[in-house]
């Protein structure tokens, strides 16, 4: 068996909006997931690409219907990226992405209150001269950890929180910059 080495090399200055570029696009699927807006999870992919997403395998567009199905069901997630490494190679990339994933629910079952390690593993491409956008993903799950009951700290009745559609205070700020300029 024949072991692929991954040398990303030295980004040269030239690359350096690529990687940026790449890496707000993944930041842009999150939100897109944790705010349920099915627009910016469908912007992040070209239209024939597909996920291979824990039990789901299929085109994008059925996986946002598969995870948009099961997320509704909690009353809040968040992703949060860290490790993320890029390799480019013209208008092809790969990048690789480590994450945790907490999922809540108010119905107390430990299996909707989920904290789960996770990587991204995409193939991008850059089609056209046009954007980066993913072409095939592959989420492989690392870990799940469920939480015992109680241990839930209740968030006060007078604090800001976040909203699971484009009601949240994100989506404001994001109107409000464009009638600034």
């Amino acid at each position: 068996m024949s072991l692929v080495s991954v040398d990303p090399g030295t980004p040269d200055p030239a690359s350096l909006a690529d990687r940026q570029a790449i890496s707000d696009l993944l930041l842009s699927y999150c939100r897109g997931i944790d705010r349920l807006d099915r627009e910016l999870v469908a912007s992040c992919f070209h239209s024939d690409a597909t996920d291979t997403h824990g039990s789901f395998e299929g085109t994008i567009d059925e996986f946002i219907d598969w995870a948009f199905g099961l997320l509704s069901k909690y009353d809040a997630t968040m992703h949060v990226v860290a490790n993320h490494l890029t390799t480019i190679r013209g208008g092809a990339a790969v990048a690789e992405t480590y994450g945790i994933a907490y999922h809540r629910s108010s119905d107390g079952e430990p299996r909707r209150n989920l904290t789960v390690g996770f990587r991204y593993l995409d193939r991008l491409e850059r089609r056209n001269d046009g954007p980066w956008r993913i072409s095939r993903r592959i989420a492989t799950t690392e870990w799940v950890n469920a939480p015992g009951a109680g241990s839930d700290w209740p968030i006060p009745a007078d604090s800001a929180v976040g909203k699971r559609d484009r009601t949240d205070p994100l989506y404001q700020l994001l109107e409000e910059l464009t009638h600034d300029y």
